[in-house]
C-alpha cells in the first residue's frame, strides 16, 4: 500500500486559519494516569530498596539480568575498546564533533560562566561566585534507536563547566549494548555508566542506591516514563528540561530547492508519530513544489510510515502574506528547531525572538545542528522557548551572591533593613541590622 503525507494546508488570508492554526498547534504534556501511578510506584520502590529494585525494573522492561549493579556498570577499560572498535570515519566523526561541541562551549563558559565582583563607594563588595555542580546524571535514550550524539551534547557542556563527576544512564534492552554510544562516553569524559533506563535510572539518580551515587542534576531526553520521572524528582534534584516531541519550523522565501525542505521536514518526522514539521512560506506555487517534493521522496524512506504519519497527524504547510508574517507566526510557535531558508536570512532573523535554534540559510540543514556544527541539540519544545535555553555550561553551574558590607556600607543600609523589616514585624531581622550601627 503507498504511504501518503498530507500536513494541513493553511493560509493566513481564510477566516478560519486561527481555529485551524491552534487546533494544529495543540500539545499537551500529560501523561496517562496509569503511568503516572507506575512512575510514581517505581520510584518509590527504588528509593526504599535501592539497587534489588533497579535490578528488578531492569529484568522485567529491559530484558537485561544481573547478579548486581557492578555487573551493569560499564567500565572505563569497556568505554575504551568500543571507541577502539569502531570504524575509523566513526571514531573521525566522534571526535570532529566532539571538538566543535567542546570549543563551542569552552567560549561559552568565557562569555558567561566567571565569578564576577565590584566594590560600591561605602567600600562594599557586590557580586556573584560561580561554581559548578558537583555531580550530574545523564540520561541517553536507548532501544529503538542509539544517540552517541546525546552523549556529547549532555557531557561535555557539563565537563567543560568544571563538574567533578558525571553519571551516564542508557538502557540496553536484551543486553545490547551500541558501541558508538560507549564510544562517544569515551570521548566525552563520561566519569561512571550503567546500562538502566526508564523511570528506575532516573530515580536511582536521584535518590542514589547502594551503587549508583545520588546526583544534583539530571539531564537528557527520554520517553514518557522519563519525562514523568524527571518532573517527579525535581525538586530533590534539578532537571534541565521536560521535552516534548520534535519539532521543526522551516521559514521559506521559495529560493531553496524544494527538495531540501521536504527532507529537512522529514528530518524530524521521522523521530516519532508526534513530531511536528511545519513550513510557512507567502509563495503558493512553491508549497505545492514541496508537497510534491514530499509524495516522491516519501517512499525512499526507512521510516516512511513514521514521516507520514508524523505529517499527516501534526504537519503543516502554511502560506502567509508575506515573510513579515511568517516571523511573527513563528514567534507565536516558538519552535524547536527554526530554519531561515532564504537568499538573505539575516533580514529576517532580527524579527525572529522565539526558538530553541535558529539555522540561517539554505545550507544549514538541521540535521548539521544535531550532530557536529557546536551548539548544543538539547533544546526547548512545545512552546518552551519563549522562556528557555538549549543546553549549556550554565545548566551546570551554579551562582551565589556574594556581599561583603563595609561599616560604612551598615551604616546606611541597616537604616533602611530595619525600617522594612519593622513593617514586617520581624524585629531580630531590624535589631540585627541595627546593632551593626554606631549609636548616634
Amino acid at each position: 500500500m503507498k504511504l501518503i503525507a498530507v500536513p494541513a494546508r493553511l493560509s493566513t488570508a481564510e477566516a478560519t486559519f486561527e481555529a485551524q492554526f491552534t487546533a494544529r498547534l495543540h500539545w499537551s504534556a500529560d501523561t496517562d494516569a496509569a503511568i503516572e501511578q507506575r512512575v510514581a510506584d517505581i520510584l518509590a520502590d527504588v528509593q526504599q530498596r535501592g539497587d534489588a529494585a533497579v535490578l528488578e525494573y531492569t529484568a522485567r522492561f529491559d530484558g537485561l539480568t544481573a547478579a548486581s549493579m557492578t555487573a551493569l556498570e560499564l567500565t572505563q577499560a569497556e568505554l575504551k575498546v568500543a571507541f577502539d572498535t569502531i570504524p575509523a570515519a566513526q571514531r573521525e566523526a566522534l571526535q570532529a564533533a566532539a571538538a566543535r561541541v567542546r570549543s563551542y562551549h569552552e567560549a561559552q563558559k568565557k562569555a558567561n560562566g566567571e565569578s564576577w565582583s565590584y566594590r560600591d563607594e561605602d567600600g562594599s563588595l557586590l557580586g556573584q561566585k560561580v561554581t559548578p555542580l558537583d555531580r550530574v546524571g545523564i540520561y541517553v535514550p536507548g532501544g529503538k534507536a542509539a544517540y552517541p550524539s546525546s552523549v556529547l551534547m549532555n557531557a561535555i557542556p557539563a565537563h567543560v563547566a568544571g563538574v567533578g563527576e558525571i553519571i551516564m544512564v542508557v538502557p540496553t534492552p536484551k543486553g545490547e549494548k551500541n558501541a558508538l554510544v560507549l564510544a562517544a562516553a569515551y570521548v566525552a569524559g563520561v566519569t561512571r555508566a550503567f546500562t538502566i533506563g526508564g523511570a528506575q535510572a532516573v530515580a536511582a539518580l536521584a535518590y542514589g542506591t547502594q551503587t549508583v551515587p545520588k546526583v544534583d542534576k539530571i539531564t537528557g531526553p527520554g520517553n514518557a516514563y522519563v519525562a514523568s520521572a524527571k518532573k517527579r524528582v525535581f525538586g530533590t534534584v534539578g532537571i534541565d528540561m521536560i521535552a516534548g516531541p520534535s519539532e521543526i519550523l522551516v521559514l521559506a522565501d521559495g529560493s531553496t530547492p524544494a527538495d531540501w525542505v521536504a527532507m529537512d521536514l522529514f528530518s524530524q518526522a521521522e523521530h516519532d508519530e508526534l513530531a511536528q514539521s511545519i513550513l510557512l512560506c507567502p509563495d503558493a506555487a512553491y508549497i505545492d513544489a514541496v508537497q510534491e517534493a514530499i509524495n516522491r521522496l516519501l517512499p525512499t524512506m526507512p521510516r516512511a510510515e513514521i514521516i507520514a504519519r508524523s505529517l499527516s497527524g501534526r504537519g503543516a504547510l502554511i502560506q502567509t502574506r508575506s515573510m513579515e508574517e511568517a516571523c511573527a507566526i513563528s514567534n507565536r510557535i516558538a519552535p524547536e528547531h527554526l530554519e531561515v531558508s532564504s537568499r538573505d536570512p539575516h533580514r529576517w532573523e532580527p524579527l525572529l525572538k522565539h526558538a530553541g535554534a535558529i539555522f540561517l540559510g539554505a545550507y544549514t540543514s538541521e540535521s548539521l545542528g544535531d550532530y557536529c556544527a557546536g551548539p548544543n541539540h538539547v533544546l526547548p519544545t512545545s512552546g518552551t522557548a519563549r522562556f528557555s535555553s538549549p543546553l549549556g555550561v550554565y545548566d551546570f553551574q551554579k551562582r551565589s551572591s556574594l556581599i561583603e558590607v563595609s561599616e560604612a556600607g551598615a551604616q546606611t543600609l541597616g537604616k533602611i533593613a530595619a525600617e522594612l523589616a519593622y513593617g514586617e514585624g520581624l524585629q531580630a531581622h531590624a535589631r540585627a541590622a541595627e546593632m551593626r550601627m554606631k549609636k548616634q
